[in-house]
């Protein structure tokens, strides 16, 4: 059973690449966002827009989606 959860775990680890934009949601916090920085042995390491670096178990790890702002987008089309 071990395995198998160890398996799953992996599995969900490595969906995520380093770089992607994700979300979490801590106990008692609102939901956070932040980027994937690195694989650990059981957790993914995520730096949160506000600079904190979290250790997550990869199932908890949902992709966020990226939010493009108007500046961003580049020019209008008329």
């Amino acid at each position: 059973l071990r395995f198998f959860q160890q398996y799953r775990a992996h599995a969900a680890m490595m969906s995520l690449s380093i770089g992607d934009r994700v979300s979490f949601q801590p106990d008692g916090q609102p939901l956070l966002t932040g980027i994937v920085a690195r694989y650990n042995k059981k957790t993914v390491s995520v730096v949160t827009e506000c600079g904190q670096r979290w250790n997550v178990s990869p199932g908890l790890l949902r992709r966020a989606e990226r939010t493009i702002e108007p500046d961003e987008a580049g020019p209008r089309r008329s």
